[in-house]
């Protein structure tokens, strides 16, 4: 596959190509890292059979609509990898410099002056995503949270799943579900892993294929679940405060709303582990990482309980 693939690249990019090789990460997209000349490139392309459940295959947007959110997005401001090319199944963009490992962004001494500013630059990040108005945009789906949570306990009665605490969490949910604001564009997966950090800050957002319309809190929440620190002790990503994460988004989302959103964030996590593993158990797919994913289910069960026992909301 690797030579037919480094084929396919020389021919459509008019010179030849080496040291191709997959990396991890994307949740219905596959990433490969190759030379081109001189230069190192990414390539993202659908791939030759689906890898994760059908609930969120069916919510990944297709590569093209990926490709143009990614320029879009740049075009306001947010650091992202520059479209270099449109191949076939997917496109080339330029390869970033820096670290996506979560352990490593949170410890490296050389990533210290990085943390100091992450929080404030997810914020401003996800603030300048916002500002591309919904009817600029490609077609995306819409997801909000009635839909979100139908869908979910829909799932847990087809798997027979007995969940006492996510039905609890999305019964909350509904009891606290704050005013509707305006659909923005939300990126779906914004977090450690997904974000490219250098020495001096952030320095791309990856992996889109998540994007819909949604509500302005969805991303600020999911940034700050507790399993996205990675064992470090702040909420935002590991490294800083909800109230600097807020006051750089720069308004519209209030400190209420965005607990909500974590709560809802939690548990949308939790049904992608519970998910997951149930992909392993009903060898749809056979990975000691997806069974191994199921240990999670009960950290989010654990965390949801701390959140809504604490008020969250």
């Amino acid at each position: 596959m690797t030579a037919t693939l480094e084929a396919e690249l020389g021919l459509a990019l008019g010179r030849p190509v080496s040291d191709l090789e997959r990396l991890s990460g994307g949740t219905s997209r596959e990433t490969w890292r190759f030379v081109c000349g001189d230069r190192r490139l990414i390539l993202r392309r659908d791939p030759e059979t689906a890898d994760v459940p059908d609930l969120f295959q069916s919510q990944a947007i297709d590569r093209d609509t990926e490709r143009l959110l990614i320029a879009l997005a740049g075009a306001v401001g947010v650091p992202v990898p520059r479209i270099e090319a449109v191949v076939p199944h997917g496109y080339v963009m330029e390869c970033l410099a820096g670290e996506t490992i979560p352990r490593r962004i949170l410890r490296d001494p050389a990533l210290a002056e990085a943390r100091t500013k992450l929080a404030g630059e997810c914020g401003r990040a996800l603030a300048g995503l916002q500002t591309l108005a919904p009817d600029r945009l490609p077609p995306l789906p819409r997801l909000d949270v009635p839909s979100q949570i139908a869908a979910w306990r829909d799932l847990l009665d087809r798997l027979g799943e007995a969940r006492p605490v996510f039905e609890l969490a999305m019964t909350w949910l509904e009891d606290h579900r704050p005013a509707p604001l305006p659909e923005v564009l939300v990126h779906g997966d914004f977090r450690l892993g997904n974000l490219m950090i250098g020495p001096f800050g952030l320095v791309g957002v990856l992996d889109w294929e998540l994007a819909h319309l949604g509500d302005p809190a969805e991303d600020l929440g999911w940034l700050c679940v507790r399993s996205w620190r990675f064992g470090a002790p702040e909420p935002v990503a590991g490294v800083g405060r909800r109230v600097d994460l807020l006051a750089a988004f720069g308004g519209g989302v209030d400190a209420a709303r965005l607990a909500y959103f974590e709560v809802f964030g939690t548990l949308r996590w939790g049904m992608i582990c519970l998910i997951q593993v149930y992909t392993h158990l009903s060898s749809a797919r056979r990975s000691l990482e997806l069974a191994a994913i199921g240990r999670r289910v009960s950290e989010t069960e654990y965390d949801l309980l701390n959140l809504i026992g604490s008020g969250a909301g």
